[in-house]
């Protein structure tokens, strides 16, 4: 029988690559957590500066513009704050550049839980592959996590070490346990909508999406609507 998540951490670390990827990837959960009294804090590693294919598009102000849109999500789904990296997209690598400040936004937030995306989650089917930007976050939120931020050997000029003790991997093509995210599937939409940069004027269709892949995810785990995960408890 699938595990349905019954549990809501005290305070969670969402660590993914892009401004849009936390609510596509879990904007349910962690909207539905945050009303539960989660105290939900998202990084973003990269600025999102390389997401337009128009060859007109200023970088700089499509950072800027994915900023504001950003920020609009995270109200409607209850972010406490954003913490920006501020990486250029593709530029992301599993390497101390990286590892570093994530293991200090670990250490000064001090989350019960972190999400990320699960790097092992490459090929969805025959037409898709995961963006290197996704893998490479992927690794470097579980090597931050485990063993570097609880070890005080590992970057020890980024603060007292500290012990996560469950990671959530979305987009996993292995998911082991599910949220309910039934009461909060409208908010994660109108959150993806706020990234009109990256959908223009989604209007229902994208309503219809959200449910539609939360339905498939909610009949695994015998509820309306679900968001699935991988998840490690850490000893």
């Amino acid at each position: 029988m699938a595990e349905l998540v019954a549990s809501v951490p005290a305070r969670v670390l969402a660590i993914y690559a892009h401004p849009d990827d936390p609510e596509v990837a879990a904007g349910g959960t962690l909207a539905s957590w945050a009303s539960a009294g989660s105290e939900v804090h998202v990084c973003i590693c990269a600025d999102g500066d390389k997401g337009s294919v128009d060859p007109a598009t200023d970088p700089a102000v499509l950072t800027r513009r994915r900023r504001e849109e950003t920020s609009a999500a995270g109200r409607i789904l209850g972010v406490r704050a954003h913490h920006w990296l501020g990486f250029p997209d593709g530029d992301l690598d599993n390497d101390p550049a990286l590892r570093a400040p994530l293991v200090q936004l670990i250490r000064e937030l001090r989350p019960v839980a972190v999400m990320a995306p699960d790097p092992t989650a490459v090929f969805f089917g025959t037409g898709y592959v995961n963006h290197r930007d996704h893998r490479a976050v992927g690794w470097a939120a579980i090597d931050a996590v485990a063993p570097a931020a609880a070890n005080p050997h590992y970057f020890p000029d980024q603060g007292a070490a500290h012990k996560v003790e469950l990671l959530y991997l979305s987009g996993t093509l292995e998911p082991d346990v599910w949220v309910d995210v039934s009461g909060s599937i409208d908010v994660k939409a109108a959150a993806i909508a706020c990234h009109a940069s990256q959908l223009g004027d989604a209007g229902e269709w994208l309503r219809h999406a959200v449910r539609q892949r939360a339905e498939e995810a909610g009949r695994v785990a015998s509820v309306p609507h679900a968001e699935g995960f991988r998840r490690i408890t850490l000893p």
